[in-house]
């Protein structure tokens, strides 16, 4: 099975990289199932005060995955959130990474700076991609593109 395979079952499932998996909340089994397909760090962008299924962290040390919190709240969106999602995402780039927030809209527009800056898409391709990840809301668009806009786009 492979990483994607264990969490495919999650809102709005992306294979975003090879090594990258997004989407919206996963279950504690899947969690379960994609350590044991060689998962290795989870970033959840969710606010830590919204509503879960179940404690994430708690099971996350359980399982021993390297676990990464970076809230993003509508309304709140900032450079600075970006920057540690950024930090994160090329600092384990070569492992597995199940990269959540609760449906994947706020994952699709964290990822368009990565998608423009390091993976050299041009922005129509990071767009649909980041569509493709779960990304519906204008503003989560715009946060995206204006970081990218304001750090050398």
């Amino acid at each position: 099975m492979t990483p994607f395979d264990a969490v495919a079952g999650i809102a709005n499932a992306c294979q975003a990289t090879p090594t990258m998996i997004t989407g919206g909340q996963p279950t504690a089994e899947q969690l379960q199932a994609f350590k044991a397909a060689g998962g290795a760090v989870v970033l959840d962008i969710r606010d830590p005060m919204e509503p879960r299924p179940f404690n994430e962290p708690a099971k996350l040390k359980e399982l021993g995955l390297e676990y990464v919190v970076v809230p993003v709240v509508a309304g709140q969106t900032s450079d600075a959130s970006m920057e540690r999602i950024l930090e994160t995402v090329r600092k384990h780039k070569d492992r597995q990474m199940l990269f959540h927030c609760g449906s994947g809209n706020r994952v699709g527009g964290a990822l368009i700076p990565y998608f423009m800056l390091d993976l050299g898409m041009a922005e129509e391709d990071a767009i649909a991609q980041a569509m493709r990840i779960g990304l519906r809301s204008p503003e989560m668009m715009q946060w995206g593109l204006g970081y990218v806009a304001a750090h050398g786009g």
